[in-house]
């Protein structure tokens, strides 16, 4: 079976489901992670927020997309996927449209679901995806968007427009930091898919997550405390598990 995860930045989905993607791929499946704000961004001057995130990443300007893109190949080589870059940048560079004025100027405004003015985003990159899926059988998976922000959004609302009978998975660390009770959060209609995972899945997800050496600084203190929450997530949901519309055809 081929399983395609859809990661709105270079790490989402390793985050999210490192463990259960390793475990699929010791069973024989064929699991791609394909990445939808993988793009260079425009040239500079960046705008300030962004020169701060690369401040914290240790990263610089146009270097920086680079960095993470070699970060995941890294990643999902020690998770057996296949790493796939799209090209939009990441909303930290975008503008609003028509305008020279940025569409994030602070933290806050990553988490506020998606932009009303990137609908004919939603609607482009819909359609890039549906040309790269015709004809495929496949099982996409999506992010549930759990904790709102804004391209997790889009991704997840492009993949809904596929026509597809969808898999999601809730998005970590957010899921975790906000203490969100999916099932609770989905409401009824839903049904899921657990994964257990072995102590290799464990570890192959924590190297995956480590992987991600720019990023690590914004979620935890540092690699071991990176890991401890890791297995302390996985033992609250008794390993790994996606979720899909009961009935649902497509």
């Amino acid at each position: 079976m081929r399983w395609i995860y859809l990661s709105p930045h270079l790490d989402d989905a390793a985050y999210s489901c490192g463990g259960l993607i390793w475990e699929q791929v010791q069973s024989g499946a064929q699991v791609e992670i394909w990445t939808i704000c993988a793009g260079d961004p425009p040239d500079g001057p960046f705008f300030p927020f962004a020169e701060e995130l690369h401040q914290r990443w240790g990263t610089s300007g146009q270097a920086a997309l680079a960095v993470r893109r070699a970060e995941d190949r890294a990643a999902c080589a020690r998770l057996g996927a296949v790493p796939r870059h799209f090209d939009l940048p990441d909303c930290i560079y975008r503008r609003q449209p028509g305008s020279e004025l940025p569409l994030v100027e602070r933290s806050e405004d990553l988490f506020r679901g998606l932009n009303p003015v990137e609908q004919p985003l939603v609607d482009a990159w819909a359609q890039r995806l549906g040309q790269a899926l015709e004809g495929e059988a496949v099982q996409v998976v999506s992010p549930l968007t759990l904790g709102g922000h804004m391209d997790h959004a889009l991704t997840r609302a492009a993949a809904e427009k596929l026509g597809r009978r969808l898999w999601y998975y809730p998005d970590y660390p957010y899921a975790a930091m906000h203490a969100v009770d999916v099932p609770a959060w989905l409401g009824p209609g839903w049904e899921g898919l657990s994964q257990a995972l072995s102590t290799a899945g464990l570890e192959a997800w924590q190297a995956a997550v480590a992987a991600y050496a720019s990023q690590i600084s914004s979620f935890w203190p540092g690699l071991e405390a990176m890991r401890a929450a890791v297995a302390a997530y996985e033992q609250s949901q008794a390993g790994v598990r996606l979720w899909r519309k009961i009935g649902e055809s497509g």
